[in-house]
């Protein structure tokens, strides 16, 4: 269960906002996206093959 501590006088746009973060954070649409429809095996390891070499590649370009 997402709690978000809203202080005295906040407006409630910016409560809204913070829950909505918090909720992102948690994967819950992410999650409920990825169980919609099966993925074999074999995409799901280039899927994250692919991803790791572009994060590598991004990493080194930052040095």
């Amino acid at each position: 269960m997402i709690i978000v501590q809203v202080k005295e006088g906040e407006n409630i746009e910016r409560a809204l906002k913070k829950f909505k973060r918090k909720f992102e954070k948690t994967g819950v649409v992410k999650e409920l996206r990825s169980r919609q429809a099966f993925d074999k095996p074999s995409i799901i390891n280039r899927k994250k093959m692919i991803k790791a070499v572009y994060v590598q590649k991004l990493h080194l370009e930052e040095e």
